[in-house]
């Protein structure tokens, strides 16, 4: 093993100005930055802050400019549908710039927000680029999720414009998004001004002129519009995610950081070139959709593959290897939960030898812990390396990985490797002293974190402060504990607050908590995420019933978990609710959630000192085992 990755991880920590300063140079700018990093306001700071540039311009048009127009830049392939399309930079420019027009005859200008609601189809690559050719804040909220959930999200960005389509499609159901999206519009106390909705094939709905317009419709009369330059510290986008109060945080991301980091990481973490046909199997309403479907690629000039699928179901268990056969993919980025229900459907790896995968290099996983089985298991059937990182949706890349555009590094099973360049990461114990090798405590980041990762909340610096930068004093607080051996290689091993991961996507248990809360038989309740074998963590509900409740358990249960599917979405994959007769407390009142996990995990546990009754986690104990959550062996 050489030291080029030693090198380049020292020099971004001990010079990071002179470091991203040289990266930058590999963006389009309409103005170069001379003030690199602004540290005048911690932890505000201020990456290239008087650089002026566009990330539309940097994700289609500096590549036409550079005689590369014609090539393959989406291709796009819904097995549910039959539908297969492929897009060249041209052609793509073309229909962002068209529809950056029709959203400008609506009034959308420079800083204002547009909500985008979409199934994983090609207009919602191209309503997030028009955003960014002209200036406005585009907000993507996954599609189906909960009317509440998008009402919250409409009400924190005051968004002018809702982009929608008729509906989704998941294995075997339609999901119809304008009901879901007149209950939103009904419950948001922010009004929206238009609502453009893409008509799906065989699923139009009946439009409300004039609030309400088709894609087609708003496109009549659209000229093409040119990128708009901005500052490199306005803002790309909002990204939602869950907050611990139940209210969602508005990660924000700043436009000239985002270009640089992530352009940058195709390359040097995933080792793909402009040549390269590159594969990330998520969804455009998590930040890996933004960062590694639409944005990373199209700034690097590669080909990026759109999948409106599943890993299983659409139509079989070998649906990714025919996608990797068709396209010649190089590399794909999942989250283990698919290559978990892969394997579950095809332990033997039977579909994967119906196809030529002789171009696959690569497989990236991330999202939530790899388990050391199922990477040996992928690595086994795929014969290339298998690659655990760490990122978040703060981040929007990756903290830790195998650098493998630098240099190859050896895998430790269970590991997501070591910290990439710009990340210095640390552990922090409790008393507040830097954790020696091995010793787990919070995992944290040095600040001023690099270029790319979130200079704020949407319109909350207070909150960001207070939720990220205080508990340790100039440090990140990621909010996962673990530790870092004496090789400097990161084990992230459970998240610190309640966050918990259902197949890579993050689920606040305090907005769970909320909804059952609601239900007028439930006196008090808690949600934990138990260990899945296949999704990672699944989460439990345990109710404590309000005395003189006459109905039977068996309904409170089922109508419990139906109020978390209404409320907060199929994605939190909530379908088991337990009725107990106590919940385990200190003598202060805290409900004892970690020991619960660790009961339901089946994992040493020490009854705590502070625990009012003992006797308690039995009874608990027994209602897991009662309810097949626990094996009595």
């Amino acid at each position: 093993m050489n030291n080029n990755f030693k090198k380049i991880y020292e020099n971004s920590i001990k010079e990071p100005e002179n470091f991203w300063r040289e990266i930058s140079d590999d963006i389009f700018w309409f103005k170069k930055p001379k003030k690199i990093l602004n540290k005048s306001k911690p932890p505000f700071y201020k990456w290239f802050e008087d650089g002026i540039t566009n990330t539309c311009y940097n994700a289609l048009d500096i590549h036409i400019d550079g005689g590369r127009g014609d090539k393959t830049c989406l291709i796009y392939d819904s097995p549910i549908t039959g539908n297969k399309k492929q897009f060249t930079y041209k052609e793509l420019r073309e229909k962002v710039s068209k529809f950056a027009g029709a959203l400008t005859n609506q009034g959308i200008k420079k800083g204002d927000r547009v909500i985008i609601y979409m199934p994983m189809i090609p207009e919602a690559v191209v309503a997030m680029l028009a955003c960014g050719r002209i200036g406005a804040i585009h907000s993507v909220v996954f599609g189906g999720f909960a009317s509440n959930e998008l009402a919250s999200r409409i009400d924190d960005s005051k968004a002018k414009i809702l982009v929608t389509a008729s509906c989704g499609f998941e294995p075997g159901k339609t999901v119809e998004y304008k009901p879901l999206v007149d209950a939103a519009l009904k419950l948001a106390s922010h009004k929206i001004e238009k609502l453009i909705l893409f008509q799906r094939s065989g699923h139009e709905v009946k439009l409300n002129a004039p609030k309400e317009l088709s894609w087609e419709e708003s496109l009549s009369g659209a000229q093409n519009v040119d990128c708009v330059e901005m500052n490199s510290n306005d803002f790309a986008y909002i990204l939602y995610t869950s907050g611990t109060t139940g209210i969602p945080k508005g990660i924000v991301r700043d436009i000239g950081g985002h270009i640089v980091a992530l352009k940058w990481t195709m390359k040097n973490i995933y080792n793909i070139e402009t040549d390269d046909i590159w594969w990330s199997a998520s969804d455009i309403g998590w930040i890996v959709g933004h960062s590694y479907i639409v944005y990373a690629p199209l700034f690097k000039g590669c080909t990026t593959v759109l999948f409106e699928g599943k890993p299983v179901g659409t139509p079989d268990a070998g649906a990714f290897w025919k996608v990797i056969s068709d396209y010649k993919v190089k590399s794909l980025f999942t989250a283990p939960t698919a290559f978990r229900a892969i394997k579950k459907e095809d332990p033997e790896g039977k579909f994967f030898s119906k196809y030529d995968l002789s171009s696959f290099k690569s497989l990236f996983l991330a999202g939530e812990r790899a388990d050391p089985d199922t990477i040996k298991w992928a690595e086994k059937l795929l014969k290339v390396p298998v690659i655990d990182h760490w990122w978040q949706t703060e981040t929007s890349w990756a903290i830790s990985a195998n650098c493998t555009g630098i240099e190859m590094m050896e895998t430790k099973y269970g590991s997501a490797c070591k910290a990439v360049p710009g990340y210095d990461v640390k552990i922090i114990k409790q008393d507040q002293s830097l954790a020696k090798p091995n010793e787990m405590g919070d995992i944290v980041v040095k600040l001023p974190l690099p270029p790319g990762t979130f200079p704020t909340l949407w319109n909350a610096d207070q909150r960001y402060k207070e939720n990220y930068m205080s508990n340790y004093e100039s440090y990140y607080q990621t909010y996962d504990a673990g530790h870092i051996d004496e090789d400097g290689y990161i084990w992230i091993m459970s998240r610190t607050d309640d966050i918990i991961n259902v197949a890579g996507h993050r689920l606040s248990t305090g907005a769970i908590e909320e909804v059952l809360s609601e239900h007028q038989s439930v006196a008090e309740c808690a949600v934990l995420g138990i260990a899945d074998k296949l999704k990672g963590q699944l989460p439990i509900g345990l109710v404590v019933l309000k005395s003189g409740v006459d109905k039977d358990n068996e309904t409170i249960s089922k109508e419990c978990v139906q109020m978390v599917r209404d409320k907060i979405g199929p994605v939190a994959a909530f379908k088991v609710v337990i009725v107990i007769k106590r919940l385990p407390k200190t003598r202060s009142g805290k409900i004892l959630r970690g020991t619960i996990r660790k009961i339901a995990d089946n994992v040493e546990y020490k009854v705590p000192p502070t625990i009012d009754d003992p006797a308690i986690l039995t009874e608990i104990k027994d209602d897991l085992i009662k309810h097949k959550i626990l094996d009595n062996g």
